[in-house]
């Protein structure tokens, strides 16, 4: 986090832990403002790498798993890198700013991914850096999100996906009404005041929660190399091309969508007790193994947790889902905000 970001956010009330927002004084008037009103979120506790370069739309072309020929300039995509056994190893949000090409991702793995993604340059002309402290990204989310950020930064994009630049910064919109701010360091006092003239400020846990609701995964170290890219969901959501050529994994990926049915799939649910990325599910038909996997987990705003999950398709259709133990705390499915093929 910049130092005098952080500092100008605990001027606001914020409590920072590790560089991320955790509340700002009252974490469950937070959650009930996520829940029925419009949040604004820092988000410096993700990370992100930036590519610049002549080569570089064909180097990530190589590695990432969308389409990265149809990153234009006024455009956004969900994507992923995977492993050569199409497990992934990150997935991001990627949009252009300037030169750049930005990835945004957990902040735990950024080390290791830009170090990986670092190797296989080789002799391509393409300069990869962690970017995380170039700018402040805020996300604004909720039915009053488009006027507050087109009052804080002058415009936005007319459209899910696609982006804006200002003297401001980069408006990346990634849904009807939730708005990823990259903005120039400088300017970000002034954009955020503007911005909580009708916008909540909410700790990191809570954006989780509302990113996690609109079933948007996020890997992070505790979950790494365990999923193909469509058990997250993630074809669904605009992550996957499948007419574009190789990048690791590819044919593993490929395989899993066009030969047979996809056995694992990424869930919504709400449970008693808290849960974290990578806890073990259990139900009663596969005795003594586990058979799901928490991707991502927040506090819901009514009590208890809402989590991701990834777990057998016909485990989740016919048993109740438990947490750490087949004894453990049973898993409420609720649905998705999207419709998936195999549930």
């Amino acid at each position: 986090m910049i130092e005098f970001w952080k500092t100008f956010l605990q001027t606001q009330g914020a409590t920072i832990d590790g560089g991320a927002v955790l509340h700002y004084g009252d974490p469950a008037a937070e959650r009930t403002a996520a829940a029925d009103g419009t949040i604004v979120a820092d988000l410096s506790q993700l990370g992100v790498i930036a590519l610049r370069g002549e080569d570089t739309a064909v180097f990530l072309q190589g590695q990432l798993t969308n389409d990265v020929r149809g990153l234009h300039v006024d455009t956004a995509q969900w994507s992923g890198y995977c492993n050569p056994k199409g497990r992934l190893l990150g997935n991001f949000l990627a949009w252009r700013q300037g030169e750049d090409y930005c990835l945004q991702l957990s902040g735990d793995i950024l080390p290791s991914l830009l170090k990986r993604l670092s190797m296989f340059i080789l002799r391509s002309k393409v300069q990869g850096r962690d970017a995380s402290d170039e700018s402040v990204r805020l996300v604004v989310a909720g039915p009053q999100a488009p006027d507050a950020v087109r009052t804080a930064m002058g415009t936005i994009p007319e459209a899910a996906m696609h982006t804006v630049t200002t003297e401001s910064g980069t408006i990346v919109r990634v849904g009807d009404d939730k708005f990823v701010l990259s903005i120039v360091p400088e300017r970000a006092p002034e954009v955020w005041q503007a911005l909580r003239a009708s916008a909540t400020p909410v700790g990191a846990p809570v954006w989780d929660w509302l990113r996690l609701s609109a079933g948007i995964p996020m890997i992070v170290a505790a979950t790494q190399e365990q999923f193909v890219p469509q058990m997250l969901n993630l074809e669904i959501i605009g992550g996957v091309s499948f007419q574009k050529g190789c990048y690791p994994g590819q044919e593993i990926v490929a395989r899993s969508q066009y030969l047979g049915r996809i056995k694992r799939r990424m869930f919504l649910a709400h449970l008693d007790d808290a849960a974290a990325p990578g806890d073990q599910l259990y139900s009663a038909d596969i005795e003594g193994q586990a058979t799901g996997t928490i991707v991502n987990a927040a506090p819901a705003p009514g009590g208890g947790y809402d989590v991701l999950a990834v777990a057998q398709v016909d485990s989740a259709a016919n048993q109740v889902l438990r947490l750490k133990a087949a004894d453990g705390a049973a898993l409420t499915l609720r649905p998705l905000p999207y419709a998936v093929p195999d549930q």
